[in-house]
């Protein structure tokens, strides 16, 4: 079955034809990075069968990865129980999948990959549900989530923070699937062009024109009317 992505398909984590492509491109015999180094040593435990100790040193990439991945998965979803459901899921698919790991590309890139596809399926799966709601239970729920993070010390401050930020969610999901996910990426998810250029199949210069057209019509959006 087809599914319409902004990010390339992954249903299990093995990694793209494109992605392996990218990183043959880079050159394998490239030194590992930590977190890269540390998912090869935990996959060689898991191999072995200590699975306890894998996975002790397995919280170490959650506790490296953990912030920058709920900050995408919160773009994605807006709404910070469903980023930190989301978050969760993909470690343990990250965990359970690891033997599918191999040095030749970033864990950073791997993991990423598989986040953002667990986030657009949740988004999917959303839209099938909300059909069966009356729209203003879905955004009362949404608003209570919000309002439970604690009242900042101004209420002006904060209905207006809040209002800038709705702004720009909805002049982000305005952009194209592919621009969507490269801005995204880039200012969310602290991702240069080429990393982005791995995680997505796409060239470096045509993440580079993407990041700069998702720009250009953000600008345009956020300056006309609220």
């Amino acid at each position: 079955m087809n599914d319409a992505r902004s990010a390339p398909e992954a249903d299990s984590p093995a990694v793209p034809r494109n992605v392996r492509q990218a990183a043959a491109r880079r050159g394998v015999a490239a030194p590992l990075s930590e977190d890269s180094a540390l998912a090869v040593e935990i996959r060689g435990l898991v191999e072995r069968g200590a699975m306890d100790e894998a996975r002790e040193r397995f919280s170490g990439l959650v506790t490296a990865h953990q912030r920058r991945a709920s900050r995408i998965a919160y773009q994605y979803l807006r709404d910070a129980s469903e980023a930190d459901e989301a978050v969760q899921d993909a470690f343990l698919k990250v965990f359970s999948h690891i033997g599918a790991y191999r040095e030749a590309w970033p864990f950073e890139v791997w993991f990423t990959r598989i986040l953002i596809n667990g986030c657009l399926d949740r988004r999917k799966a959303r839209g099938r549900r909300d059909r069966w709601f009356v729209g203003g239970e879905i955004s009362n729920a949404d608003e209570a989530r919000a309002s439970a993070a604690g009242p900042p010390s101004d209420p002006e401050h904060r209905l207006l923070s809040r209002e800038r930020r709705a702004r720009l969610a909805r002049a982000i999901d305005r952009l194209d699937g592919r621009q969507r996910t490269v801005f995204m990426l880039c200012h969310y998810g602290d991702c240069t062009p080429r990393e982005v250029s791995v995680m997505t199949g796409l060239n470096e210069s045509t993440v580079r024109v993407h990041l700069f057209r998702a720009a250009r019509k953000l600008r345009g959006l956020l300056g006309g009317q609220p």
